[in-house]
């Protein structure tokens, strides 16, 4: 098959016919017979769809990609361009995750730091106890044990001991019982997240975990319990053994029902999106409709809603929060992950973004392999596929455009993440979960996304020149107005960004003269200054 593919690259430069890929392609391809090797690995995890047409013996090769992309092959011959597309074909649909390109990348570029270990939870825990001496690591899930999805390093109240841990665990769907997502420095509120309870019909209790979720609270205060399904959801999971906290049973919290979807819904809303991100039929009633009918902004402005609310809950309320939905492994994520943004500055530099991605979704158990299967363009259904973290991205870039010189990164570096989580060369966002990722020895056969993004040449791409360090907590606004469709993600391939390119140089260089200005005017005072103590000097009797 390799073989064929080489021997067929010279031929992609002439010739015509149209073929759909079910995998997409976010490297270039580049036609010589000498990077047939370099095409049959990159091709594995890229190609989102092949279509092919034929017009006599002339056919046309359309390889529709992850990133959204469309590659249009002209190919002469109908044999020639059968055959290459099903090498493609192939070649974009191994079984086997080990045989992805992640594992036989081999980097063209100096590691100066290795990203395996650049986000460990021990890191996280010296930060946390430089403020408060309330909580504690666990080691309960070394061994993958209690919870799957899970890491085997999690932080919970110092006052719970790993045995009341085990029987909170077997009370939560999937053993995800609560643990620490944020801590607020400015009034020692705490964000946790877990999986829903499994009260059941009969109204299961756990009594264990009450204690748990009571230790997070100070003397005298409430906590608001965030579940991310509708109140009519949370009752008919009771009869699949689910349910929710009940209030008989947590009388010192609110319990607040806030609906985001999830699944299926997504993965259509997207693709109906991305359709309409196509449409070149220049009608602007009909692009707007299609656009309202993707419902992708609702979607968007339901989660940085609820997000509001849970920082809202914290800083505001003075008020600890918990949040979850079903499995606790999607919308809970984003929410928990974008208050975090909202709250804390930190998590608004490169590096604590970084931070944030890695310990709120990758070591969380966000199941990014299945999750971002197949992207938009995909004829076959995936189950269990959905545009979770995009829509996390989306929302990050809706704030970062409302807070332009409050965010250290730029847009590119939440499209540069997108990128990545579709489709890499690196091994960060394999498998789906700490527990996957461990048994395909990551660290060991693959390169992290962060050796290579944090290397100081290429760090300076992803640097936002208008930003300006801000302590603040913001708050973005979700009316319509307000919300905005992610061009750099979604027109990025249909639309030129020549005069937005231009633009932001000009405000690159605008900045930079400012700059020499100021340092100017700051050695012109210090020369005035020096000039007017030797006057005074000169003056004394």
């Amino acid at each position: 098959m390799e073989r064929g593919v080489k021997g067929q690259l010279e031929g992609w430069k002439r010739g015509r016919s149209t073929y759909e890929l079910k995998t997409p392609v976010i490297l270039a391809v580049t036609f010589n017979s000498t990077t047939g090797s370099l095409l049959t690995q990159s091709l594995q995890k890229q190609l989102s769809l092949i279509i092919s047409r034929f017009v006599g013996t002339l056919g046309t090769i359309t390889i529709k990609c992850k990133d959204l992309r469309i590659i249009h092959l002209d190919i002469p011959g109908m044999e020639e361009s059968l055959n290459i597309a099903s090498s493609i074909e192939a070649l974009s649909t191994l079984d086997s995750t080990t045989l992805m390109y992640p594992f036989f990348y081999r980097p063209m570029f100096e590691v100066l730091e290795d990203g395996w270990h650049s986000f460990l939870p021990e890191h996280e825990f010296t930060l946390l106890s430089a403020m408060t001496d309330e909580w504690r690591l666990s080691y309960i899930n070394k061994d993958f044990t209690v919870c799957t999805s899970y890491p085997p390093i999690v932080i919970v109240p110092k006052s719970i001991d790993d045995e009341t841990l085990k029987k909170v665990a077997t009370f939560r769907q999937g053993g995800r019982f609560p643990v620490l997502g944020y801590y607020h420095k400015k009034n020692g509120m705490v964000m946790m997240h877990s999986a829903q309870p499994l009260t059941g019909t009969n109204g299961r209790r756990c009594k264990e975990d009450e204690k748990l979720i009571n230790a997070t609270l100070r003397a005298g205060k409430r906590g608001y319990i965030i579940d991310t399904r509708s109140a009519n959801a949370a009752q008919q999971a009771k009869t699949k053994g689910g349910g929710f906290e009940q209030e008989a049973h947590y009388p010192q919290w609110r319990r607040i029902h806030k609906s985001i979807e999830r699944y299926h819904i997504l993965q259509e809303s997207l693709i109906k999106l991305v359709e309409a991100s196509n449409d070149q039929s220049h009608n602007m009633d009909r692009w707007l409709s299609k656009l309202e009918a993707s419902s992708w902004l609702t979607h968007v402005k339901e989660i940085l809603t609820t997000s509001c609310l849970a920082a809202q809950c914290i800083d505001r309320e003075g008020a600890s929060v918990l949040v979850h939905g079903s499995e606790g492994i999607d919308s809970t994520l984003q929410v928990t992950s974008l208050a975090h943004i909202i709250l804390d500055p930190e998590s608004r530099t490169i590096n604590g973004f970084e931070a944030l991605v890695e310990r709120e979704w990758l070591q969380a158990g966000h199941p990014f392999q299945q999750r971002c299967a197949q992207s938009a363009y995909s004829n076959s259904k995936q189950k269990n596929e959905a545009p979770t973290f995009l829509l996390f991205l989306d929302c990050c870039w809706q704030m970062q455009r409302q807070f332009p010189c409050s965010f250290e990164f730029n847009e590119q570096f939440l499209v540069v993440l997108f990128e990545h989580a579709y489709a890499s060369q690196f091994g960060t966002f394999l498998g789906n979960n700490e527990n996957e990722r461990r048994k395909l020895k990551l660290q060991q056969k693959t390169v992290s996304l962060w050796s290579w993004i944090n290397r100081p040449k290429e760090l300076e791409k992803y640097l936002n020149p208008l930003y300006e360090a801000n302590s603040l907590v913001i708050w973005p606004s979700v009316a319509p107005q307000s919300l905005q469709l992610w061009e750099g993600v979604f027109l990025r391939w249909n639309r030129s960004s020549k005069y937005l390119d231009e633009a932001w140089d000009e405000i690159i260089h605008i900045i930079e003269y400012n700059k020499d200005l100021q340092a100017k005017v700051n050695a012109l005072r210090r020369q005035l200054a020096e000039l007017q103590t030797e006057d005074g000097e000169l003056e004394r009797p």
